[in-house]
């Protein structure tokens, strides 16, 4: 028979009961690290600033060599703390999608946050963390976000020069009034002009063209009715012997 799984259990206790352990495995992000003093892990994403303290309650097992603690599911007074170092992306993970013969081709990339920590130290019984905020590892997140501030600053010249025209805008509204008062000028000179007689509609000059058509057809047909055919000379008589 396989014996009984054992909860908490502890195979040396007694020995480092509120004392600072070796090793720890923690739970942080759905996902299990083993963790020492002065180790540096990437986790999930924490909500934190440079130089924070940050505490880890969920601790499933610590130890000290050969004594080893299980907690059952945690180990009940144990605690690892550290401090807070940066929040990065990883590198890009590419995501391909493809059927064959469907056409189907999607390809995709995923940057994951991860943040950093440096582990401090490992309590247990208890113990209440001793770690300070980092104030070294504060200043260089200031600097470096005061750096790429300054970066941003001088990366935008364009910007600048496209604002700039818009403080020029009154003087532009002066030339459109002046545009305006010429053109109010020159309105009455063009009504002084005597107006051009209203042209004929086309309805008019339709009926003046049949009966101009009618009189030069009546005078080219005149003359030839007036013409008569000559008349025939009469042939010379003959004269009488």
């Amino acid at each position: 028979m396989p014996a009984a799984p054992q909860g908490a259990t502890t195979r040396d206790p007694g020995d480092h009961l509120g004392r600072t352990m070796t090793f720890a495995v923690i739970k942080t992000g759905g996902k299990q690290y083993k963790v020492a003093a002065n180790d540096v892990i990437k986790i999930e994403k924490l909500e934190a600033s440079a130089g924070d303290v940050v505490t880890f309650d969920q601790v499933l097992m610590v130890g000290e060599g050969d004594n080893v603690t299980v907690g059952a599911p945690l180990v009940e007074g144990a605690l690892v703390a550290g401090n807070f170092i940066a929040t990065e992306k990883e590198r890009t993970v590419i995501i391909l999608k493809k059927h064959r013969r469907l056409h189907f081709d999607r390809r995709n990339g995923h940057r994951q946050l991860y943040s950093t920590v440096r582990i401090t130290e490992i309590l247990t019984g208890g113990a209440k963390p001793t770690t300070k905020v980092d104030e070294i590892a504060a200043k260089r997140a200031a600097a470096k976000a005061e750096a790429a501030g300054t970066q941003s600053v001088t990366d935008k010249p364009a910007a600048k020069a496209k604002a700039a025209p818009a403080a020029k805008k009154p003087a532009a509204k002066a030339k459109a009034a002046a545009k305006a008062d010429d053109a109010a000028e020159a309105a009455p000179a063009a009504e002084a002009k005597p107006k051009k007689a209203p042209a004929k509609p086309k309805a008019e000059k339709a009926a003046a063209e049949p009966k101009a058509e009618k009189t030069t057809k009546a005078k080219a047909e005149k003359p030839a009715a007036e013409k008569k055919p000559a008349a025939k000379k009469a042939a010379p008589k003959a004269d009488k012997e």
